[in-house]
């Protein structure tokens, strides 16, 4: 029986709107991260772009270990530790461009700046085809890491402009399953590819390079054309669903919502009730619309370094920067060292390439699973929907996942170190996918949550990755040639910062603990008067944000 109740037929408004909304925004936001139908091309299709740039970003970066073992090396007469410098060479620039670049990103629009960052790194990749020697691999390098450090903190942001607070994990979720498929889709794509050696006289290994750079500016070109500045300017929401998508972003991401009777209450903090509840927030917030007090909606912020130096001052910033320093030299030497580690156990040429795609196929499989729906209206779960990033979102836990997800890799490591048969070192390489690929996206979403105001969201989400990309420096020297073919010293390396890694996140989920607690005892009251005296004194016009005692932080 159909209920004739206000309340109940808000209630199925908002859940309908919500779906629609969601469903819109991911199928036209997110791309797909593994295999599309034939029928939908993956270079033209006018759907799911950003973590296509993000898929081309991992594949464009990490293609110089494919094109390694297919006779880069020997055409540029690399000697010694040449390859591991310029493996290194790349992340000078990519850390020094991350914190500037998300500064920049809000002037000069995240709908523009991106897809720029994108094409000129396309350009780049392909421009690595004319390289004849080490110093000419140098300037490239440094290049592409100009071009390439602002994506990932500015996606990040972005998304977090476009997603409510506990609906981002899934979505960043996404960047980590496309870069694991990256892997194996670089590996198989590399085979394809070098069965071109020769056509025009242009080598396999320059072939990579020529048609992955071509399709990145491609990527680029359709990501500039469909991507939305903000939630109020999608073309692809009605006028109706444009409005009740930014006031739920707006009262889904506050965190003081005062009632007629003028107290404070909790509404939609990180870790406040169930998050199977979600819909039911939703019509929540709609009904008490009026509830909410205009000064506690976030104004349009202006730049001001006070914020900037809150980023850069929070303990959570250096804990889990640091952290993701660590799964960082086991992310990148995985990626960048599994062709040289598999052509170690014996193999050579395409049957190496190939023998690169399978480890990956369980870091997918725990990362995410497909799930279409055909129809928006029964919003199934029609996207990619990433396994540990899904349940991470429901409970409302960061920290936790990665505490249980990194145990994998430090097992497939210690495997690596004492196997002694070629068959039980490449069990141990699938190992290491399953943990440290699901930990990634997790401890990308802890700043986030835990941020509020968007200048010291931009600095802590940029500082955290310039922070943990200089363990590319370590890791492109973590395995050297001259550890062949077992590589116990670079499996040892990455085994101690994985371990690292752990013990970090545990500290700042024992902190986010504390502090949780602190402030439902009331022990952070005086952090409004703090605030007050700064506003009334003119030093600040950013937010209260997570500053407020009411703000609860996400473990």
């Amino acid at each position: 029986m159909s209920s004739n109740d206000p309340n109940d037929i808000e209630d199925a408004y908002a859940r309908g709107m919500t779906k629609r909304i969601l469903w819109k925004l991911d199928s036209n936001i997110l791309p797909p991260l593994a295999l599309v139908s034939t029928s939908r091309c993956p270079l033209f299709s006018d759907m799911k772009v950003v973590s296509k740039l993000w898929l081309a970003n991992f594949i464009d970066r990490s293609n110089i270990g494919n094109a390694r073992i297919a006779g880069l090396e020997k055409d540029t007469h690399l000697v010694g530790n040449q390859f591991n410098v310029l493996l290194t060479l790349f992340y000078v620039t990519y850390v020094l461009v991350e914190v500037p670049s998300n500064i920049v990103l809000k002037k000069m629009q995240p709908n523009r700046w991106i897809p720029l960052l994108v094409f000129l790194w396309g350009i780049v990749t392909v421009l690595t085809c004319v390289v004849k020697d080490f110093k000419d691999l140098v300037i490239i390098r440094l290049f592409l890491g100009i071009c390439e450090g602002g994506l990932l903190p500015g996606l990040i942001l972005y998304l977090s402009t476009l997603y409510k607070k506990h609906e981002l994990q899934l979505r960043v979720g996404i960047f980590y399953a496309s870069a694991s498929l990256s892997g194996a889709f670089g590996g198989l794509l590399a085979s394809v590819i070098l069965k071109m050696d020769g056509l025009a006289n242009v080598p396999g290994w320059k072939w990579i390079f020529i048609l992955e750079g071509m399709a990145t500016v491609v990527i680029a070109g359709i990501a500039f054309l469909i991507l939305p500045k903000d939630l109020a300017s999608a073309k692809f929401l009605t006028p109706e669903e444009r409005t009740f998508a930014v006031e739920r972003f707006r009262r889904g991401n506050i965190n003081l919502v005062v009632s007629r009777a003028g107290t404070v209450r909790e509404d939609n903090l990180p870790g406040s009730g169930n998050a199977f509840d979600a819909e039911k927030s939703e019509s929540v917030s709609v009904r008490e619309a009026t509830a909410i007090d205009p000064l506690a909606v976030e104004e349009e912020e202006q730049f001001e370094w006070r914020e900037v130096w809150r980023g850069i001052t929070d303990i959570q910033t250096w804990l889990t920067g640091i952290a993701y320093f660590g799964l960082v030299v086991g992310l990148y030497s995985y990626s960048l060292f599994l062709p040289t580690i598999i052509a170690g156990l014996g193999y050579s040429g395409i049957q190496a390439q190939l023998r690169t795609v399978p480890p990956y196929v369980p870091a997918a499989v725990m990362t995410g699973l497909f799930f279409f729906g055909s129809e928006p209206e029964t919003y199934l779960i029609y996207t990619r929907t990433v396994v540990v990033a899904i349940y991470s979102d429901r409970l409302k836990w960061r920290g936790p996942f990665i505490l249980m997800c990194l145990p994998f890799s430090i097992i497939g490591y210690i495997i690596a170190i004492t196997a002694t048969t070629n068959k039980a070192r490449y069990v141990a390489v699938f190992f290491m996918s399953v943990g440290v690929y699901p930990s990634a996206p997790c401890i990308l979403s802890i700043l986030p949550n835990n941020s509020s105001g968007h200048y010291k969201k931009a600095t802590t989400t940029a500082l955290q990755l310039a922070i943990a990309n200089t363990g590319g420096f370590v890791a492109t020297f973590a395995y050297t040639p001259d550890q062949r073919p077992k590589y116990i010293r670079g499996h040892t390396i990455s085994l101690a910062f994985v371990s690292l890694a752990w013990f970090l996140v545990a500290c700042n989920v024992a902190y986010c603990m504390w502090e949780n607690k602190a402030r439902r005892e009331g022990r952070r009251q005086s952090n409004i008067t703090k605030y007050e005296h700064l506003k009334a004194t003119g030093k600040t016009r950013a937010p209260i944000g997570d500053r407020h005692p009411d703000f609860i932080l996400t473990l």
